[in-house]
Parts: structure tokens; sequence; C-alpha cells
């Protein structure tokens, strides 16, 4: 029986192995935690050392998440709002 490619006896090759590991490296879970609160970003979302710009995905959450992650993202997402708009509010009574 042929699997990726590979028939039994067949020596194994570079383009199987890739074969293989493309096949069964992928996950069904959504990528979480790249631009963690405190190490990339601040606890206001913004990204740190650069001017003007913020993170407000599931990438800030600080460790994977055992359950889904579309109902923490949309929170995330909300929370990002409200410092938004604070931000906003407060150069507006400021000025």
């Amino acid at each position: 029986m042929e699997k990726h490619g590979y028939r039994e006896g067949a020596s194994r090759s570079e383009a199987l192995l890739e074969d293989f590991a493309w096949h069964f490296s992928l996950a069904v879970y959504h990528p979480t935690s790249t631009c963690r609160i405190g190490d990339v970003v601040d606890p206001r979302l913004r990204v740190k050392g650069v001017e003007r710009l913020r993170v407000a995905d599931a990438s800030v959450m600080p460790a994977v998440i055992g359950g889904n992650t579309n109902a923490p993202s949309i929170m995330i997402g909300e929370k990002a709002a409200d410092l938004i708009r604070e931000r906003e509010t407060l150069a507006r009574d400021a000025a």
C-alpha cells in the first residue's frame, strides 16, 4: 500500500520525509501566545519599542488556553477598543 509516496521496501527520500512532515505537522489548534503581554506588548496592548502599534488578537494571550480561542479573542478585541477609546477621550478632555 502506498502512503505519502512511499511503497513498502522502497528507500526513503528527502521528498518523502518532507511530505511526511508537512502532512503530520498540521494541528487543529490556533496559534496563540506569540506576542505575549509582558514580553512583547504592555498591559495596554501596545507593542514595546514601536510607536502607535497595538496587537489585539490571540497572540497576546500569556499562555495557550485549553479551549476554543474565539471568545477570548473577541474579548481581547473589545478591551483594545476600550483602551483606544479611553486614550482618545483623555486627549479630547486635555485639549
